[in-house]
């Protein structure tokens, strides 16, 4: 679950970690009154899950409440990258002597944590990476040694900062990032930029962060900072029914059994010369309910004109999956073209069951390959 900068800073300041002084504004008014509270100049930054914001018009100097109010009037109801700008967040604006980057993230390949940081802030840690990769200093967390002191200390001189008052407060705000991440089971804490003031303050500008979704049952005042309206219509409606659900931009419906067996159809839909218009993962069940609350969620999408079934059995059986089909197909009308492929546990009874009893709009396929192009096929 990605958040919004304003709760990440939430989340940053409840551990400690020091940023600039602001307020959330839904409206113009809010905008002034927010800008009125904080005094001086104020920053007007628009509150998007989304990258380029700046670029977009999205960020602007306010000089008083008035000018503040105007500012987030232009801002709100701006289209960034697909995302409406609904909310802005009104700060104090900040004096910058020098822009650092920090954050932490998990590393798959490791399976540890990684710490990166480097004095080039205020830019993509991309084209850092890729342009001037030893200008980015990187450290592994063990999580079972946990993190150190040292390693804080280590990772503040491999970037090259040599300022002694700056390194004492940077060695402060990686340990709490470092709590920050383990504590809200985050997969991402970044901080772009990480801003030394002209006075020699360090504090965070910006947040990045994004939380493990398979642990807010842990962390409820988290999950309740969800933002559902932020996502596409078909994917609330998913998350409402318990379905796992990514809306893509093709036109050929997806449904498996298993996360990876879904990312392969997606894979071989586009083999086959078709896009595929959603990642959807059934789970390890095919119980008619389970399919009914999919195939609406899918069929609601007005891009989708063909749907591919991809099951493969193994915990469960396809010919308990078939009349999972069928009862589905009986409690709602479809008028999608509908492919089915079966593999594993009693396939060829469950291909019989749908063969015998199917209506006309659904084909059955032996291989996945097939069923892809039949998919694509009807979907043209």
């Amino acid at each position: 679950m990605d958040l919004y900068e304003y709760q990440g800073k939430q989340l940053f300041q409840r551990f400690g970690i020091p940023t600039s002084e602001g307020r959330l504004a839904t409206t113009p008014a809010e905008g002034r009154a927010a800008a009125e509270e904080i005094g001086g100049q104020v920053v007007v930054k628009a509150q998007v899950l989304t990258g380029g914001r700046g670029k977009a018009g999205g960020v602007k100097l306010a000089e008083s409440p008035d000018d503040a109010e105007r500012k987030a009037e232009e801002i709100l109801g701006l289209d960034i990258n697909g995302h409406v700008v609904r909310k802005v967040w009104v700060e104090s604006a900040s004096d910058i002597a020098k822009e650092y980057y920090l954050s932490v993230t998990f590393d798959r390949g490791v399976k540890h944590s990684l710490f990166m940081l480097t004095t080039e802030g205020g830019v993509e840690i991309e084209e850092v990476a890729d342009k001037n990769p030893d200008a980015l200093a990187r450290l592994h967390v063990d999580p079972l040694e946990g993190f150190q002191p040292y390693q804080a200390r280590r990772l503040i001189y491999g970037a090259g900062i040599d300022d002694s008052n700056e390194q004492k407060q940077i060695l402060d705000i990686i340990g709490k990032l470092y709590r920050c991440f383990v504590e809200t089971d985050a997969m991402l804490c970044e901080i772009n930029p990480l801003i030394v003031t002209p006075e020699g303050e360090v504090r965070a500008l910006d947040s990045k962060f994004t939380v493990d979704d398979n642990a807010l049952y842990k962390h409820p005042d988290i999950a309740e900072m969800r933002d559902l309206e932020a996502y596409p219509p078909e994917e609330r409606a998913a998350r409402e029914k318990g379905v796992t659900y990514v809306k893509l931009d093709g036109e050929v419906g997806i449904l498996g059994n298993g996360a990876g067996l879904v990312m392969s159809t997606l894979d071989v839909i586009a083999l086959a010369g078709g896009k595929p218009a959603n990642f959807c993962d059934l789970g390890g069940g095919g119980d008619a309910q389970g399919v009914v609350d999919a195939l609406e969620v899918i069929s609601a999408d007005p891009q989708v004109r063909s749907i591919l079934f991809n099951i493969f059995a193994g915990i469960t059986r396809c010919d308990v999956v078939a009349q999972g089909i069928l009862q589905a197909l009986s409690q709602i009308k479809l008028e999608h073209p509908i492919v089915v492929r079966f593999d594993g546990t009693n396939a060829e009874e469950g291909r019989a069951i749908l063969e015998e009893a199917a209506p006309p709009n659904l084909h059955v396929e032996a291989t996945m390959l097939d069923a892809a192009k039949r998919a694509v096929e009807l979907a043209a």
